[in-house]
C-alpha cells in the first residue's frame, strides 16, 4: 500500500498537481452528505428568507460555501451518475431518470478502494443498478418512502421502522462507529430522500410553521411572456399541477376509484404509516384540510394556499435533514474525527420554491441549475470562506480523489476544487459552463442545452429551434430574453461560439 501511495504522489507531482502533504495514515476521511432537491434558497447560509438551517450553516461557518455550484443536468439520476464518474451524461450513459447506470464503469469510490479506503453508501441511490465500488451499501429502492421505508441490501431487501431521514443517519453512524476498520480512512456517502416530492414531514416537525405565512417569491404569478414557448408549455405549476393527495395532503374522497393515480400515490405515502403515526398525522392535517375545503378558495387565493401547503411541508422535511446533519457533526466532534474528516453538504440539483410559479427542477434557469455546495476541512479550508467561481457536481469526484492522493484519471471532465479550497484560483479556471437536459416526459420540460458565463446565459431548445439569452445582471429573475436584441448582438455571437467550443471540448454528440 505504501508503494501505491508513493507512486500516486510522484505521478501527481509530475503532472503539476499539488499532492496533499500528509502521510498515508493521515489521509482524510470523507463524509459526503447528499440531499435530494434541496434548493439553495432554503439554506440560511445562502441567505434564505423562509427558513433557518443552523447545522448546515455550521459547515459553511467552519468551512467554505460555493456561491456558483452548478449541475450538468438538473435531474436526480443523471446528477448522481455525474458525481460517481466525473463525466457528463452523454459519456456516463445516464441521460434521464429512466436509464440504468452501468456499474462496471470507472467510478471514484472504486478508485478510492484501490488505495485502501473503505467506502460506503446509505440512503437514496436512484441509479437502478446495484451500487458498485462500495464495501457496504444499504439503499432505498427507487425514490424510497418517507415512513417505514424498505432498503435494498446485497441479496435482498429489509424494512426499517421510523422516519427515513433519521434512519439514514442511524445507518450512517452505525457503520462509521461499529462496522468499519478504524485503522483505515473511510468515504461515506449519506444520501437523503428528503426533500424530494411527496414532502412528508417527520413526526417532530409536523406543526413547524403553523400560524406563519411564508413569504411568496416575486415571480409566483409569472406570465411566461418574453421567453421561448417551453416556459409557457411546462407542467410544473403549483397552481395547476400539484396533486391533491400526493402533494397537498388532501385525503382522497371515499368514493375515489381504486385505479385513480392520486389514490395510488396517496397510499404509497400515507398508506405506509402505522396506526400510531397515522393518528398523529391525522390530528395535524385533518383540521387544516377541513378549514381549507370550507373556505372554497379560487383563483390566486387558491394558488396562494397551495403554495403555503407545499412550501411548509417542503421546509419541514429540510428541518429533519438539518437536525440529522447536526447529529453527524456532533458525532465527529465527540469521537475526535472532525479534524481529519472532509464534510460535504450538497444536493443533486436546485429546486423551484414557487419561483416562476413552479415546483421541481430540470431547467437551466438559475434555481435548478445552481445547487448548494458547502465543504469543511479544518486542515485545509479557512473557516468562513465564500467562493464565487463557477464549480460543478462534475468536479466533486476529482476533488475527493485529489484529497486522498489519488491520480485523477485523464478521462474525467471536471477539475479538482482543492486549489479553491486552499484560497488559490488557477488562472485557467473555467469562465463558462455547459449544461444539457435531455428528458421529455413528466412536467413537459423541453430538452435544451446552453452555456452560462458570469453574466450571461444562452439556452437552445433544439426540438423547437428556439433560443433564449439572459443578462443575469439586469434581469436576475430571467424574465426577459434578449436573444436577437441588437444591443446584445456581440454577446450573442460570443456565446454561440463558446457553446460550440464547449461541445467540441466535451465531446457532446450533435443533436438533431
Amino acid at each position: 500500500m505504501t508503494s501505491v501511495w508513493m507512486q500516486t504522489t510522484v505521478a501527481m507531482l509530475l503532472l503539476g498537481v499539488v499532492a496533499p502533504a500528509w502521510a498515508q495514515d493521515d489521509r482524510p476521511n470523507i463524509l459526503f452528505i447528499f440531499s435530494d432537491d434541496h434548493a439553495y434558497q432554503a439554506i440560511s447560509a445562502y441567505g434564505s428568507r423562509i427558513n433557518h438551517t443552523p447545522n448546515i450553516d455550521r459547515i459553511a461557518r467552519e468551512g467554505l460555501r460555493f456561491e456558483n455550484a452548478m449541475v450538468t443536468n438538473s435531474i436526480c439520476a443523471p446528477s448522481r451518475a455525474v458525481i460517481q464518474t466525473g463525466k457528463y451524461s452523454h459519456l456516463n450513459g445516464v441521460l434521464d431518470n429512466g436509464q440504468v447506470f452501468d456499474g462496471s464503469q470507472q467510478t471514484f469510490p472504486k478508485l478510492l478502494q484501490q488505495v485502501g479506503y473503505q467506502t460506503a453508501i446509505v440512503g437514496k441511490w436512484h441509479l437502478k443498478s446495484e451500487p458498485t465500488g462500495f464495501d457496504y451499501w444499504e439503499v432505498l429502492p427507487g425514490q424510497g418512502s418517507y415512513y417505514n421505508p424498505d432498503f435494498r441490501v446485497p441479496g435482498g431487501q429489509r424494512q426499517h421502522s421510523g422516519y427515513v431521514t433519521d434512519i439514514i443517519t442511524d445507518l450512517t453512524l452505525h457503520w462509521i462507529e461499529e462496522e468499519r476498520d478504524p485503522n483505515r480512512p473511510f468515504m461515506m456517502m449519506s444520501q437523503h430522500k428528503a426533500p424530494h416530492r411527496g414532502w412528508m414531514p417527520g413526526p417532530e416537525h409536523l406543526t413547524l410553521y403553523d400560524g406563519m405565512t411564508i413569504p411568496e417569491p416575486d415571480t409566483l404569478f409569472d406570465d411566461y411572456a418574453n421567453r421561448a414557448s417551453p416556459a409557457r408549455l411546462q407542467e410544473m405549476e403549483i397552481g395547476r399541477h400539484t396533486i391533491d393527495g400526493h402533494d397537498l395532503k388532501l385525503k382522497p374522497p371515499r368514493d375515489t376509484p381504486e385505479d385513480d393515480p392520486d389514490l395510488r400515490l396517496w397510499l404509497a405515502g400515507y398508506g405506509r404509516l402505522d396506526e400510531q403515526q397515522r393518528r398523529i398525522w391525522d390530528a395535524v392535517y385533518e383540521p387544516k384540510n377541513a378549514e381549507f375545503l370550507e373556505a372554497g378558495l379560487e383563483g390566486r387565493d387558491l394558488v396562494r394556499w397551495k403554495y403555503q401547503r407545499y412550501i411548509k411541508d417542503y421546509l419541514r422535511t429540510i428541518a429533519s435533514v438539518d437536525d440529522n446533519v447536526g447529529r453527524l457533526l456532533r458525532y465527529l466532534d465527540e469521537t475526535g474525527l472532525a479534524e481529519n474528516t472532509i464534510v460535504i453538504y450538497a444536493s443533486d440539483q436546485g429546486f423551484y420554491l414557487g419561483e416562476h410559479g413552479w415546483f421541481d427542477k430540470r431547467w437551466m434557469y438559475e434555481e435548478s441549475l445552481k445547487t448548494p455546495l458547502i465543504m469543511r476541512w479544518p486542515e485545509i479550508i479557512e473557516a468562513g470562506t465564500v467562493n464565487t467561481n463557477m464549480v460543478s457536481n462534475l468536479d466533486l469526484p476529482e476533488t475527493l480523489l485529489h484529497a486522498a492522493g489519488v491520480e485523477i484519471p485523464s478521462d474525467m471532465q471536471g477539475r479538482s476544487l482543492l486549489p479553491l479550497l486552499q484560497g488559490e484560483i488557477p488562472e485557467d479556471w473555467r469562465t463558462s459552463f455547459y449544461y444539457h437536459y435531455y428528458e421529455k416526459g413528466i412536467h413537459n420540460v423541453a430538452p435544451h442545452e446552453g452555456v452560462r458565463t458570469a453574466r450571461h446565459k444562452l439556452i437552445h431548445y433544439y426540438e423547437t429551434s428556439e433560443w433564449e439569452l439572459f443578462d443575469l445582471v439586469t434581469d436576475p429573475n430571467e424574465l426577459r430574453s434578449v436573444y436577437d436584441v441588437p444591443s446584445y448582438a456581440e454577446t450573442q455571437t460570443a456565446l454561440l461560439n463558446e457553446l460550440g467550443r464547449l461541445k467540441e471540448e466535451l465531446r457532446v454528440p450533435v443533436v438533431p
